[in-house]
């Protein structure tokens, strides 16, 4: 297969997982933020939001002071901001007519359907109207991209390249929604008499829960009360949790072996050592060492990983 063919399938994944994940973190922002609080406490974690996704640089060039409508309308559909829903949409799009005779007509037409629904949305003010349920939406696009792609795919190299690029931008996707939620209440991990209000931190970690389709998960793995540290392992440490790191890493670490070549035995290496470590890891080791630290060094790695990627199998990206 041509590199810039994988390039373009790759980045075709990627971005449709960006997109969906990008509207996971919002939501589930936009739901906390509608729990009682004071405002400096709301505005904090969009804040947060906006630092995680290394976006707050950006964001204040263009608007300075930070306000809820202008932070979702600026990472949902602002073109300028090539993270942004409606351009990741958009270079999912482009991504796959660049490649549109390797793929099959049902995931063309899926992604093309997409990109025209979300621009006549988005112009009919639909997000404003009801922001959960065009994050739903979003959602449901990528859940359907996704299905339509493992159903009429045909399993070679093409496939394996999709695949491999959803997977690692949900490693670090999720890493992110961890690391944002969890690194502002870090003390919940470290004693129950905080002060906290228990029906508040319910709502709270339910809604992180049901951002990433967990909370019937949860329920079903643990039986028990939802728990801060039992969330941060069922998101990190859970093989059998779809979208938690090791899921991904576990995803990314065979479709590598798939596509492998004679140049990639080190990329193979390192995914393969950090996946290790997930499988082996323990929570309370993780919490015990700082879990933000923690997931800023996976972050790191996984960004890693992905330049690895990119020299071993796909077009150069351009230093």
């Amino acid at each position: 297969m041509l590199s810039r063919t994988a390039d373009h399938l790759f980045w075709m994944n990627r971005y449709t997982e960006r997109a969906e994940n990008t509207a996971r973190l919002i939501d589930v922002n936009y739901q906390t933020s509608l729990l009682p609080q004071s405002e400096a406490m709301a505005l904090l974690g969009w804040q947060g939001l906006l630092s995680i996704s290394e976006l707050s640089a950006s964001y204040k060039k263009k608007h300075g002071e930070i306000r809820v409508k202008e932070v979702m309308d600026f990472m949902v559909k602002d073109e300028s901001n090539p993270s942004s829903i409606v351009s990741c949409l958009s270079a999912a799009r482009e991504n796959a007519r660049a490649v549109r005779g390797t793929l099959t007509t049902e995931v063309w037409e899926t992604q093309n359907q997409t990109w025209l629904e979300v621009k006549r949305m988005i112009k009919n003010d639909e997000f404003e109207k009801d922001p959960s349920q065009f994050f739903e939406w979003v959602k449901f696009r990528s859940h359907l991209s996704r299905g339509v792609t493992v159903g009429t795919m045909l399993m070679d190299e093409a496939l394996y390249f999709m695949r491999l690029g959803t997977f690692l931008e949900r490693a670090d996707n999720t890493a992110r929604l961890v690391d944002v939620k969890f690194h502002a209440v870090e003390n919940d991990f470290y004693g129950a008499a905080n002060g906290k209000d228990q029906e508040y931190d319910f709502y709270h970690w339910s809604a992180i829960l049901r951002s990433v389709s967990g909370f019937e998960v949860y329920r079903k793995v643990y039986r028990d009360v939802i728990r801060p540290e039992r969330v941060a392992e069922l998101l990190i440490l859970r093989p059998d949790m779809p979208r938690s790191l090791h899921a991904s890493l576990n995803e990314v670490v065979a479709n590598l072996g798939m596509v492998a070549n004679d140049q990639s035995s080190e990329t193979q290496r390192r995914a393969g050592k950090l996946c290790a470590e997930l499988k082996f890891g323990r929570i309370d080791e993780i919490l015990a060492t700082g879990l933000h630290a923690y997931l800023t060094q996976f972050l790191d790695r996984v960004n890693d990983l992905g330049a690895h990627i990119s020299s071993d199998f796909l077009v150069p990206v351009p230093v």
